[in-house]
């Protein structure tokens, strides 16, 4: 059962039980990716959760292997994508979920893009919110994007990981 499917079974069985109010609905958006060229390459469906931020990220026509996969600290994405600025990193921590000093709040796990090229993967980030005016935000001042980077993180080199150029990105909307 999907997240989305167990606060729409929670509201029905509220419903039955006859709870006075139902949940707010949940906060949601989304993040168009593109690749250097422009080429539509896939979508993220972003959704507060109560411990952090559902990412639903799809993928089509991607090289294979493994890539890093990071919030970036500016909501723009111009190719080749260091326009993104950054990884999302509000509490100035280094980088890499390895890291004894890490790690920014746009760190999350490598993708794993199979031969065919397409992936459809969820992941929780739960160092972010979809919540404005909360210090880990990706709603400050100037935005944030997802960004797809050409190689995998090795979760320990700051500031980047070692990931490589930047492949795929999306500006949260």
């Amino acid at each position: 059962m999907t997240t989305i499917e167990r606060l729409m079974f929670g509201a029905f069985a509220a419903i039955l039980l006859g709870a006075p109010t139902l949940p707010a609905a949940a906060q949601t958006t989304t993040a168009a990716l593109k690749d250097a060229g422009g080429k539509d390459v896939g979508s993220a469906n972003l959704t507060q959760t109560p411990h952090g931020v559902l990412i639903n990220v799809s993928v089509k026509g991607m090289p294979p292997g493994e890539h890093a996969f990071h919030v970036h600290a500016v909501g723009k994405c111009e190719a080749p994508f260091t326009s993104a600025g950054g990884h999302f990193n509000p509490t100035n921590k280094k980088h890499g979920m390895l890291a004894a000093e890490g790690y920014h709040a746009g760190d999350m796990p490598n993708l794993h893009i199979p031969q065919s090229g397409d992936l459809t993967v969820e992941v929780v980030n739960a160092n972010i919110t979809l919540e404005k005016g909360k210090p880990n935000s990706v709603y400050d001042a100037d935005g944030s994007a997802l960004v797809i980077h050409a190689g995998s993180d090795d979760y320990k080199t700051d500031p980047t990981g070692d990931a490589g150029g930047r492949i795929a990105c999306g500006v949260i909307q």
